[in-house]
């Protein structure tokens, strides 16, 4: 595999650089989940027959702090508790903790 390959597939990977003709989900975390995962937003690969429960595991895999508190996922500006929803190419997926306001 080139370097130009090798550099390419590690920034898709990471949520970095241009991702034209990889199909991607938009993830964004907010408040002390952002905290934990270092960002609030990253760019993840999306494959076919993927749900809301996959997507899920991967970052908790790879972030399992953050996911000790997340308690709202969000899927296209809708709130979900369906942990089995299908995810297309372009969803947008929140993950968030308890908040709270007065």
């Amino acid at each position: 595999m080139s370097n130009w390959k090798k550099n390419a597939a590690a920034k898709a990977e990471s949520g970095l650089g241009e991702t034209r003709g990889i199909k991607m989900i938009k993830v964004l975390f907010f408040g002390p989940v952002a905290e934990r995962v270092g960002t609030n937003e990253l760019k993840v690969e999306f494959h076919a027959g993927m749900r809301v429960q996959d997507l899920r595991a991967q970052l908790q895999a790879q972030h399992p702090a953050a996911f000790e508190i997340v308690c709202f996922v969000a899927v296209n500006g809708e709130h979900t508790l369906d942990m089995s929803a299908a995810l297309t190419d372009n969803s947008e997926v929140v993950f968030m903790s308890k908040f709270s306001g007065g």
